[in-house]
């Protein structure tokens, strides 16, 4: 049995490692309520963004002369698969859970003979996919020391990815990320980025017409990126909220281990306290009967 100083150093440490986590989960329910609103703030805008895409990539199908961005380039070749994660950890299997879907996503890919590009958004994602995925790792950003996510990040980020893809780098373009659903729930969601998603043939979402002024070739122009950077930044603010919630309840789940653990060595203390004084009583004892 370890020694009283041993045992009352133990417990000294796991309640300084209790006091942090209770405060790093105050911090991020704190953090949590701001990003939820955000989350929650940008969702129809985007939805609607991304319906009114897929309609006009249903019907600009047969078009030869229909915007790549929005219809793709005629090839499924080569795939971006653009993930995005946090760049802390202490949240549970927040970062690892995108991690192994994007990996799995990518070995499905390579099996059907594709050929699988990643780009990490955020630093938790860069180190695992630099470490597991080395080769197919083709691009990197964090946000380290960013106190609020900005749509200026987000466009430039949709920038460099259009950049790439007309450059011939990429065929197809999914975003792999976080999805908030509330402080106990989050699902890794992908979404198609280049070329938008046709809706299927099963959805009741009425048909949708458009009038285009002053043509469909110069707003589209000025609107596919925009919408890129919608898509990624809405993801953005769903993956942020997504991880405070994850750090909450990770830091809870460890702030109640902690005084479990607290529990079980102050009566592992008290017991070897215990069992110390009663040796010196029968050695007090002892000595006394021997004289």
């Amino acid at each position: 049995m370890p020694s009283l100083k041993i045992l009352r150093n133990r417990i000294n440490s796991v309640k300084s490692t209790q006091k942090i986590t209770s405060a790093m989960k105050m911090v991020a329910a704190a953090k949590l309520r701001r990003a939820q609103a955000q989350a929650e703030a940008s969702r129809p805008y985007a939805r609607r963004m991304g319906q009114m895409m897929s309609a006009l990539a249903a019907s600009e199908a047969d078009n030869p002369n229909a915007n790549q961005l929005l219809v793709g380039n005629g090839r499924e070749q080569t795939h971006l698969l653009l993930a995005i994660t946090a760049d802390r950890g202490l949240a549970g299997a927040f970062n690892g859970n995108i991690a192994r879907a994007t990996r799995n996503k990518a070995h499905a890919l390579e099996a059907e003979g594709k050929t699988v590009k990643i780009f990490a958004l955020g630093r938790k994602g860069n180190d695992f996919f630099r470490r597991d995925m080395g080769p197919r790792l083709i691009g990197t950003k964090n946000f380290v020391g960013k106190k609020t996510l900005e749509f200026t990040d987000a466009e430039a980020i949709a920038q460099q990815i259009i950049k790439m893809f007309r450059d011939g780098e990429f065929d197809v373009c999914t975003l792999v990320f976080n999805r908030f659903h509330s402080v106990m729930m989050q699902t890794v969601t992908e979404t198609p980025l280049i070329p938008a998603a046709v809706p299927n043939a099963n959805d009741n979402a009425p048909e949708q017409n458009y009038e285009i002024e002053p043509d469909d070739g110069t707003l589209l122009e000025r609107l596919l990126p925009r919408n890129l950077a919608v898509q990624i930044y809405a993801a953005l603010l769903e993956n942020a909220a997504g991880f405070y919630a994850s750090q909450m309840t990770a830091m809870d789940n460890a702030t109640r281990n902690a005084g479990d653990m607290i529990k079980r060595l102050s009566l592992s203390y008290n017991r070897a306290r215990q069992a110390n004084i009663t040796k010196e009583l029968i050695e007090i004892i002892s000595g006394a009967e021997a004289v």
